[in-house]
């Protein structure tokens, strides 16, 4: 059954249809949940809770074609509130607490400078850099779901990379 269908039985309340649907973004929605989150267990509750906000939400969908970005700009939203939340608990940066072997340190090093520089950035350079490269979108599905053309979403895009590069660059030397 093809996604458009599939999207329609789910909005007319078929359970198999609407599983179905979920079962094909389970992989990119844990992805961008962890990401975000950094920890199995909060990533398959961010899953679980945005199942059921799809659940209750699914008949706003209005154009089939656009579902996977209504479902991925779900995921992030939720992802960036617990984060706010957890931020407010801890009032400082969210810190990694496992242990790592020695010859994973450096990998997690470039992770943590990747992330502050990251972090450094506009909020629109980070958003639409990590919708790209982490989340695995489209430009056209970038721009439906963050409302802007899809020119602006290139040149933030470009914008927020060349300012990236240039954060890393001065970090090394």
């Amino acid at each position: 059954m093809e996604n458009y269908t599939l999207l329609k039985h789910a909005q007319d309340g078929d359970s198999e249809s609407f599983y179905i649907l979920m079962d094909q973004h389970k992989i990119q929605l844990y992805k961008i949940a962890y990401f975000y989150l950094k920890n199995e267990q909060d990533a398959l509750e961010a899953i679980q809770e945005i199942t059921y906000r799809c659940f209750i939400k699914i008949k706003k969908v209005k154009e089939p074609k656009y579902f996977s970005t209504w479902l991925i700009r779900m995921m992030i939203n939720y992802c960036k509130d617990q984060l706010r939340k957890q931020r407010r608990m801890n009032n400082k940066n969210i810190e990694q607490n496992s242990v790592v072997a020695e010859d994973n340190q450096l990998q997690i090093t470039d992770r943590m400078v990747l992330e502050a520089a990251l972090m450094e950035l506009d909020d629109k350079y980070e958003k639409v850099i990590r919708m790209k490269y982490i989340g695995d979108m489209t430009i056209p599905q970038i721009a439906y779901a963050i409302g802007k053309p899809e020119g602006t979403i290139k040149t933030w895009i470009y914008k927020g990379l060349s300012k990236l590069r240039s954060q890393l660059e001065k970090g090394r030397g």
